[in-house]
């Protein structure tokens, strides 16, 4: 199983970006894929999840302002941010799990300037 996260980069608050995770090794109708937010001197935190059926789930935090969407054909997810805030400043992981096993991407870097 691999993860490929890309797209972050640097914005002024209220600007927007996508994030995209391409996966590799799993079955993308039944594999629910998650990005999750680690902001400096914090713990990783959920942001979005999907479902291999579609079906989206947010933190309290973005709710509103990130959306997940997936791309069978590409085996891809991906991370649209919306209204992004300096708090949303970090490193984004996409994560997925096989048969127990956690993977996680590498990680992208996300920075807002306020």
């Amino acid at each position: 199983v691999q993860l490929q996260a890309s797209g972050g980069g640097s914005v002024q608050a209220g600007g927007s970006l996508q994030l995209s995770c391409r996966t590799s090794g799993v079955n993308s109708r039944i594999t629910a894929v998650s990005w999750h937010h680690q902001a400096p001197g914090k713990e990783r935190e959920l942001v979005a999840r999907i479902a291999g059926d579609g079906m989206a789930t947010y933190g309290d935090s973005v709710m509103g302002r990130f959306s997940i969407s997936r791309d069978y054909a590409r085996n891809t997810v991906r991370l649209q941010m919306n209204s992004l805030k300096p708090e949303d400043t970090g490193v984004y992981y996409c994560h997925t799990t096989r048969a127990g096993t956690e993977f996680w991407g590498r990680g992208t870097q996300v920075t807002v300037s306020s």
